[in-house]
């Protein structure tokens, strides 16, 4: 029984339940089903990593080197471009503080100015 693959538009033969010509077809398709969530993702993980840019930069720009925390004003992030809005994880501290995480790099914000971290073992 002839058919007619959905992508390429050519006419093929096979088994019964064949919806394609051929893999490439096949992976044409499935590929443009998921291209919107794709779009999506590759966006947000494009911000994420110029977060984590942007925090490590500043962090490695820091005054002393030595110390573990480093100050800086918070619109010079937003200059910078950083998005405040996007973040890999939240981890609230026992005294109530709340740290912001972009991968390694962290943050919370005092007022004026935002603080910066490293965590050094990222992954439990």
């Amino acid at each position: 029984m002839k058919r007619i693959c959905p992508v390429c538009h050519t006419e093929f033969d096979g088994r019964a339940d064949k919806k394609f010509c051929c893999d490439q077809c096949r992976n044409t398709y499935n590929n443009q089903l998921k291209q919107e969530d794709n779009n999506v993702t590759y966006k947000i993980n494009r911000v994420l990593k110029k977060n984590r840019q942007i925090l490590s930069e500043l962090y490695a720009k820091a005054e002393k080197p030595d110390k573990e925390r480093h100050s800086v004003p918070k619109d010079k992030l937003q200059k910078e471009g950083f998005k405040f809005d996007y973040m890999t994880n939240i981890y609230r501290t026992k005294m109530d503080k709340v740290y912001y995480y972009c991968y390694d790099y962290g943050y919370y914000v005092d007022n004026d100015f935002v603080v910066i971290v490293q965590k050094k073992e990222y992954v439990d």
